[in-house]
């Protein structure tokens, strides 16, 4: 492009003439703005508030990758619908005064951007020239959110079982002081409280983790048929103990491969059959599932009575195909107000927030986030007093020709 060009003809001012003075060493600058990480454009424009005149005369990789520009002079207005990032721009062309301003992307992921520009000389051929430079800041304001989170939601779910404790204590240093079988059903459910409370910290700060990173895209390849039979392995002593069983036919080692981190994708799969276990009645059955290819677009519930939502819409991937895992259990089911609310922090279901069927209620949120992070798909579908069925939607991999393949499809749609 001709800010490039004119940018690679450009050198440092040569050292005074002296036969001792070492050579100076052209420095490429076109080359070190095209391999920045932040985006960094260049700006040309002949009339003010001709918004649709700007036009983009250098964009570096970062910066085209992000806004999608595949041919050069494109105009701003194409690649940038800010009316902040516009105005800031128009003031630097025009106004000659730099400045800066905060926004952010709106997407299935949202990502928090400072956008800085600065005026530059005017160009050869006589148009406003101004330099645009933007930074992410998304791990910042996550991490900001994060910590605001964590102690907003741990103070409010902590005061109850920090309550009990205090009124068990103080019962068992006074009027229980001598009583031997209130010390001992005192002490239990004081035990009790504190496993919920360590249970919590564990769940939140996971969570936590998980939020921080949703953002960015996981680069592993994952057997999901190996995850599965990994997690039902190790809960065998559990569903032996509570008298249910695994209807599970895994498809075979290597046979649905996702793309994905394989820590992450098994947390997915405990919590949702963490679940089923706990509300399946004994003798019950739970069912998983694994079907693969499918399409992103969930098919309606196998149960004309079921009512079901699609708590995560799954990104429309060009070329793309994806794994679907369903786990039923046979529990209670659930109330049609309540699936809205199934990803909630800390929701839980009425009727089933105390006895073996309590929980932090940060299970479900944490698989949201884990399989928005992976651009998959959730949805739940339930018959009150029959069961609820959770189907999970994740990217199948793809060789590395398939990727350049579905990726050229992009650029041309």
């Amino acid at each position: 492009w001709r800010a490039m060009r004119a940018l690679e003809a450009d050198r440092p001012p040569s050292a005074p003439a002296d036969e001792a003075a070492p050579a100076v060493t052209p420095i490429p600058y076109a080359a070190v703005l095209e391999d920045l990480a932040d985006p960094v454009m260049v700006i040309a424009a002949d009339e003010p508030y001709e918004v649709t005149g700007h036009r983009l005369v250098f964009a570096n990789r970062a910066a085209r990758d992000l806004f999608r520009i595949y041919r050069p002079d494109v105009r701003l207005i194409t690649a940038i619908r800010n009316p902040q990032i516009i105005e800031l721009v128009e003031e630097a062309l025009f106004g000659g005064v730099g400045g800066d301003t905060t926004f952010e992307t709106g997407a299935a992921q949202d990502r928090s951007w400072t956008a800085v520009a600065s005026p530059l000389a005017p160009a050869p051929w006589g148009a406003s020239m101004a330099l645009l430079i933007l930074r992410d800041q998304t791990d910042l304001r996550r991490a900001e959110r994060m910590r605001a989170d964590f102690l907003a939601n741990a103070s409010h779910e902590l005061r109850t079982p920090l309550a009990s404790l205090s009124g068990f204590i103080e019962t068992l240093r006074g009027p229980a002081r001598d009583d031997v079988a209130a010390r001992e059903k005192f002490l239990g459910i004081m035990q009790a409280q504190a496993v919920r409370m360590s249970r919590l910290i564990d769940d939140l700060m996971s969570l936590s983790r998980i939020e921080l990173n949703e953002h960015i895209a996981p680069l592993g390849r994952v057997d999901l048929s190996g995850a599965v039979t990994d997690v039902t392995d190790a809960l065998m002593p559990v569903v032996r103990a509570k008298g249910v069983s695994f209807a599970w036919s895994p498809p075979g080692r290597d046979r649905v491969v996702v793309e994905g981190d394989r820590d992450q994708i098994i947390q997915v799969v405990q919590n949702l059959v963490d679940n089923a276990v706990k509300y399946t009645p004994a003798g019950g059955v739970i069912g998983i599932e694994i079907s693969a290819p499918v399409e992103g677009d969930a098919p309606p519930p196998r149960d004309p009575e079921a009512t079901r939502l699609p708590l995560l819409t799954p990104e429309n991937r060009a070329g793309g195909a994806y794994a679907q895992l369903r786990v039923s259990d046979q529990g209670p089911g659930m109330p049609r107000d309540a699936l809205p609310r199934l990803t909630e922090r800390f929701y839980r279901v009425e009727g089933q927030k105390s006895g073996d069927k309590s929980g932090t209620g940060l299970g479900l949120a944490s698989v949201k986030h884990i399989v928005n992070r992976h651009k998959g798909g959730l949805a739940a579908e339930t018959v009150l007093g029959q069961g609820s069925t959770f189907s999970v939607w994740l990217p199948l991999s793809v060789s590395p020709t398939e990727r350049i393949r579905a990726d050229a499809v992009a650029q041309v749609s």
